[in-house]
């Protein structure tokens, strides 16, 4: 049967965007980057880590109509596709430090949890982000 999860896919409105915030910002990697002339199949990493990935796709064609698509993005611009990643991180003060000095905004600050320490942050685009520090 299966032996992995390769890739999960979150809804963005601007790839250039994305990937000036997820690798720019999040310092994430480009996984992938290919014209497929339909679609650009743009994915990231984090460095070193090319067996999970993240497909940052633009709604439209063809996966669904330009109608459809067009309620896609308002629900992605109001938080609302349930697009949510869940990241790692050895120190979450730090990371959050770091990502507060390149500019990341946060929607909750560090939180000691009954898991360990994480916080909350929002993408560009409506998508809710976690990271996280577990209890070791």
């Amino acid at each position: 049967m299966f032996n992995a999860i390769t890739h999960s896919q979150i809804y963005v409105l601007d790839q250039d965007e994305a990937l000036d915030f997820y690798v720019g910002k999040l310092g994430l990697e480009v996984g992938a980057d290919i014209d497929m002339g339909f679609m650009r199949w743009l994915t990231v990493q984090v460095p070193g880590h090319p067996e999970r990935q993240v497909l940052l796709e633009k709604p439209g064609p063809p996966a669904m109509s330009e109608e459809t698509a067009r309620q896609v993005r308002e629900l992605v611009t109001k938080g609302a596709t349930g697009g949510t990643l869940i990241l790692s991180t050895d120190d979450c003060r730090k990371t959050y430090e770091t990502l507060s000095g390149r500019g990341v905004e946060f929607t909750e600050e560090p939180t000691e949890r009954p898991y360990g320490i994480d916080c909350g942050l929002r993408d560009p685009f409506g998508n809710h982000l976690r990271f996280t520090q577990p209890k070791a």
